[in-house]
């Protein structure tokens, strides 16, 4: 039994757009956080809506996950999405 990987590459599995993308912002708790967020999204998904979001409270309530179906068109789309959410002060993770 060989136990190499042979064929298998390290390189992440490509994705093919447009698809949707779920994403998972891990945040601050706060009360507008959702609509922080969406505000940010929007940007670059114009179809998302309050209906393809889930938001999650972390058990001492400290931080929230907002999760996100989103509508990713390309990579450059979803690399700047990223980067932009991750400017934020309140958003400490992003998935």
């Amino acid at each position: 039994m060989n136990s190499t990987n042979e064929g298998q590459s390290d390189a992440p599995p490509k994705i093919e757009f447009p698809c949707d993308y779920p994403i998972k912002v891990i945040c601050d708790a706060s009360p507008d956080l959702v609509e922080k967020v969406l505000e940010i999204l929007l940007k670059y998904d114009t179809t998302l809506t309050t209906a393809k979001v889930e938001e999650k409270p972390s058990k001492q309530g400290k931080y929230c996950s907002v999760r996100v179906a989103f509508y990713a068109s390309g990579e450059p789309q979803l690399k700047s999405m990223f980067e932009e959410l991750k400017t934020h002060a309140w958003v400490r993770m992003v998935l």
